[in-house]
């Protein structure tokens, strides 16, 4: 669903407009959780999301989000960035927002892992990790 932002910003979850070669860029060069992933892992990533919110500017893509789910009880919010040059305006705000306040998954459980973004998610209800959740971290390929 197409959805238009002050100043000429739109957000779309429509997975055809994704700028692949984009997302791969700036996530596996800039984002510290994604520093050197493959460019067919984020193509296969995006391609088997429950959804993808892109960010554009003048027909640029600027923005993204990716949602994981079972679609009936869990959802994860994963590989959420906007670029540099368009911060400090809310869009990430937004950007989170529809991805998780306007999507079909709003009403499930939500989680996400951020070193660095804790009160842009506070905002949107995201808290600490109850007593129960724990966590097991990738294993090194080798």
């Amino acid at each position: 669903m197409l959805r238009r932002l002050d100043h000429g910003y739109e957000l779309d979850d429509d997975k055809a407009r994704i700028d692949l070669a984009e997302v791969h860029r700036v996530l596996s060069t800039e984002c510290y959780w994604a520093l050197g992933r493959p460019y067919e892992l984020i193509e296969r990533t995006a391609r088997e999301a429950a959804r993808v919110v892109g960010l554009y500017h003048g027909g640029r893509q600027v923005g993204y989000a990716r949602v994981v789910s079972d679609g009936l009880a869990v959802t994860y919010l994963a590989d959420v960035y906007v670029h540099a040059d368009h911060r400090g305006r809310g869009l990430g705000l937004e950007l989170v927002r529809e991805a998780v306040d306007n999507g079909p998954h709003r009403d499930l459980r939500w989680s996400l892992h951020t070193k660095d973004m804790h009160g842009l998610y506070a905002r949107l209800g995201f808290g600490p990790p109850g007593e129960r959740a724990m966590e097991r971290p990738p294993r090194a390929l080798d």
